[in-house]
């Protein structure tokens, strides 16, 4: 293998693209909601002892309608999604994108709506219920994510996780003859996870062992790679000259590498978490639902 086949194959990313992603990444609509919305929490909870927003009337009372009024619509996702009269409304991942974004910008209307403070007993219940499901909906986002190809995609199998994995070892064939000791590692780390997978025997302590081990995969890697890099380049007047190059394509790819390994390992821990949250998160959005009648019932009887 030569300088080349690291270089080209696998691009590399600097720290500003691991802390914040790449540049497409940036461009995605949840990059920028999730930083709209921390922004605006945090401009709103700095200005809460200004009293700019009464709840009781004018803006902040029409703020929590319209808040509210948005957290109902959330149940035409489920209700689209499970009955087919309904197919009239429009597909589903149009509801599921429409879900996503009122799901963070109903509770976000109601916090101003509350003026970022607690209120009498039924308004504090209304609002601990909206932010419990509010919180349940970003964690569910985020497992929903691990088992399906991108948050608006199908949903991935273990099958095709473990074709990915291979087709990535098929690109480092080329590492064999040039780090043999690396490529050994590459091989033996896909065999344990895909073994695993097919088996079933990955359990669930062992799943949740990964999210601390890959670290320690990742660094033992790493220093795999950089030693027989650097035994190479003794050797080679055109492997000592691309070493930084080496080194940083080597790390890009372990990167990849380590993740993809993960969500193999993970991808039954991560289904089984989705069936759990999906069991609690409906009660608890149902849950929100009468806590905040109750709180509009009260706040107009009397």
């Amino acid at each position: 293998m030569n300088e080349a086949v690291l270089d080209n194959g696998y691009p590399r990313s600097g720290m500003r693209e691991r802390v914040f992603g790449t540049a497409e990444n940036r461009q995605g609509a949840a990059f920028y909601g999730y930083s709209i919305t921390l922004l605006a929490i945090g401009a709103g909870w700095l200005l809460r002892d200004h009293r700019l927003i009464n709840p009781e009337d004018g803006l902040g009372y029409w703020l929590g309608i319209l808040g509210g009024s948005m957290m109902l619509v959330l149940l035409l996702y489920p209700l689209r999604k499970r009955i087919r009269a309904l197919r009239f409304l429009g597909q589903t991942t149009h509801w599921f994108k429409a879900h996503m974004v009122l799901g963070v910008l109903g509770p976000l209307l109601v916090l101003f709506h509350s003026n970022f403070q607690l209120g009498s007993f039924n308004s504090r219940v209304a609002l601990y219920c909206m932010l419990l499901v509010a919180g349940s909906g970003v964690i569910g986002r985020h497992i929903y994510a691990r088992i399906h190809s991108g948050l608006y995609g199908d949903k991935t199998s273990l099958e095709a996780l473990r074709l990915r994995l291979a087709g990535s070892l098929e690109q480092s064939s080329g590492m064999t003859a040039f780090m043999p000791r690396f490529s050994a590692q590459l091989q033996a780390l896909s065999e344990e996870v895909q073994g695993d997978s097919i088996t079933g025997s990955l359990s669930f302590r062992s799943s949740i062992f990964w999210t601390v081990r890959k670290y320690f995969v990742w660094f033992s890697l790493w220093c795999t790679a950089t030693t027989e890099i650097a035994e190479r380049a003794a050797g080679s007047e055109s492997v000592a000259a691309n070493v930084g190059k080496l080194k940083k394509a080597s790390s890009a790819y372990i990167r990849s590498f380590v993740r993809l390994v993960g969500r193999v390992a993970q991808f039954t821990l991560y289904e089984r978490l989705f069936s759990l949250w999906h069991v609690a998160h409906m009660p608890l959005f149902f849950m929100m639902v009468i806590s905040a009648l109750v709180h509009v019932l009260a706040v107009h009887m009397y």
